[in-house]
């Protein structure tokens, strides 16, 4: 049935990004905790709100959708307290 081929196509490009979205979160995540490492060296605050909104104002430019803004806002929001999470469990 062409049905269930054209389905696990959708399904298997779907799940491909899925894999490529946790690899990226993993390295995003390995990135800040070296950040924050460096950052206690040269004794700088780790948390940098002016970076977050930087960081939100240039996702909102590059943003070509179909995510909405309130999406991204939403977005950028989990995936900063998600990173800062396990940043911190890394110290646990």
């Amino acid at each position: 049935m062409s049905g269930d081929g054209t389905l696990r196509d959708f399904r298997a490009r779907i799940s491909a990004l899925d894999r490529a979205i946790v690899e990226a979160v993993n390295e995003r995540i390995e990135l800040v905790a070296e950040l924050k490492r460096y950052k206690e060296e040269v004794g700088l605050p780790f948390l940098d709100p002016d970076r977050e909104r930087q960081l939100l104002e240039e996702l909102e430019r590059a943003n070509r959708g179909p995510l909405s803004r309130e999406g991204l806002h939403e977005l950028v929001a989990s995936v900063l307290e998600l990173t800062k999470r396990e940043v911190a469990r890394e110290r646990s």
